[in-house]
């Protein structure tokens, strides 16, 4: 028994536990485009500059001021990965998909002045 369990064990721990989480793979949501991306950045930061495409919503405010479809799934990004990821756990818990682009400056989508 006790072979069984450490068997078991190292197979988890060599092969890793799958979660929804790792599923979401940004080349993947780009591809298939049922998307939107959140600057969740104040309105100064964003209006200096931000990712093509999103739009402004403060972390702070998010849940607030949300008002997009759950069947769309939400790239969120800030200027150094800390508002985003308060954010992504804000979205998570009203039962968004969810993706953490992190730091502004670390994404290499297109970006507009």
């Amino acid at each position: 028994m006790k072979k069984i369990l450490f068997i078991l064990f190292i197979s988890l721990i060599i092969t890793g536990c799958s979660s929804s989480e790792d599923s979401l793979n940004l080349d993947q949501i780009l591809e298939i485009g049922n998307y939107v991306i959140i600057d969740v950045r104040t309105e100064e930061e964003y209006s200096s500059g931000h990712v093509k495409d999103a739009i402004n919503i403060p972390y702070d405010e998010i849940d607030e001021r949300l008002e997009i479809d759950k069947e769309k799934t939400i790239l969120v990004y800030c200027q150094s990965g800390n508002r985003s990821s308060i954010a992504y756990n804000i979205l998570k818990n009203l039962g968004y998909e969810v993706l953490d682009l992190g730091a502004y400056e670390s994404i290499s989508l297109p970006k507009e002045e």
